[in-house]
């Protein structure tokens, strides 16, 4: 009898402590609160919910947050379409900001994958990271892509693969521009760029002109080539590298067809060749407006009312008067 009794008072003092432990949670609970702003729920909902990073928070929440308390832009997120972003600002109530500039991967080396450019055969942890800790990698030059294809494991959109030439591939119409293969990267080979633009100089060495011509026949040597013949001053020479001021180029390809290593390309045109201005003298009028702009001297005819004829030997295929002519009797054709 004194075992039951003792049984059924711990019982009974169990579902006393539960009684008031429970009755204290639910006072703090509601004392001690923290009221979320139904609008962070609402964002979280309407984001893509790909916690990419891209927009430099952790994840789509932070940026939900910091959407509705501190008025960053909807527009810092790179995955967002126009119609989400649209609807993710009726829904707060907020001014839609527009488009930014589409930007997408890109990466900048378009090293050749033959032997002789290579150290040694890398047996070690499938990991970039881990491959440069040996020699700074596999490959004679010593910023090139080391081809493990770290980036493309931490791609959350399936927006990259390894080629065939051990170089990443990037699919335009999936990356959204999150920069997580950016960060990846342990040779900063990879840039986010306008979406727009197809010219890219293809290398990221900072080495003298003979010692890229050692580990690399597609490297940029720094011969200032292709600035002499940009008619835009889009192109930009620091520590023996050409790169390319975006906002001023117009994809003419003038660097393209006269980089004698080949490490300006035009995306899709792998065989681009050279191009040369060509007027219908018929339809000119002379207005010398093509004579004015052009750089090199190509057109002749500095005379009102004089037909202006290109003179082949100079033109560089820039488009300049192309852009400039007002009865678009210019255009520019293939060198055969």
């Amino acid at each position: 009898m004194a075992t039951l009794t003792a049984i059924f008072s711990a019982v009974l003092l169990m579902g006393a402590l539960g009684f008031v432990f429970g009755a204290i949670l639910s006072y703090a609970s509601q004392k001690f609160a923290v009221t979320v702003d139904p609008r962070i729920e609402t964002a979280i909902s309407l984001l893509p919910g790909a916690n990419c990073g891209g927009c430099g928070f952790p994840g789509c929440a932070g940026l939900a947050t910091a959407i509705v308390e501190k008025g960053v832009p909807i527009s810092s997120c790179p995955v967002l379409t126009a119609a989400a972003r649209a609807k993710l600002a009726l829904a707060l109530g907020l001014a839609d900001t527009g488009p930014t500039t589409p930007l997408v991967a890109t990466v900048m080396c378009n090293g050749l994958p033959a032997e002789e450019y290579r150290k040694f055969e890398y047996n070690g942890i499938i990991d970039c990271q881990a491959a440069i800790l040996v020699s700074n990698g596999p490959w004679l030059c010593p910023h090139r892509c080391v081809g493990l294809g770290s980036c493309v494991k931490v791609c959350p959109f399936g927006a990259m693969t390894m080629g065939e030439n051990r170089l990443p591939i990037i699919d335009k119409e999936k990356c959204t521009a999150c920069g997580k293969c950016v960060t990846a990267c342990p040779k900063a080979i990879i840039k986010l760029v306008d979406k727009e633009k197809k010219v890219h100089v293809k290398c990221n060495s900072p080495e003298k002109g003979p010692d890229v011509r050692k580990v690399c026949k597609v490297g940029c040597i720094g011969c200032q080539l292709c600035k002499k013949v940009c008619a835009y001053d889009a192109i930009i020479i620091e520590n023996n590298l050409a790169r390319i001021d975006y906002s001023k180029c117009v994809q003419c390809g003038a660097c393209v067809a006269k980089c004698p290593q080949k490490t300006i390309i035009m995306e899709g045109v792998p065989d681009f060749k050279p191009r040369k201005a060509i007027i219908d003298e018929a339809a000119c009028v002379g207005c010398t407006l093509c004579f004015k702009v052009c750089k090199f001297q190509a057109v002749e005819g500095g005379t009102p009312k004089e037909k202006h004829r290109i003179i082949p030997a100079k033109c560089v295929g820039c488009g300049a008067c192309v852009a400039k002519c007002p009865k678009k009797c210019i255009v520019l054709k293939p060198v055969e």
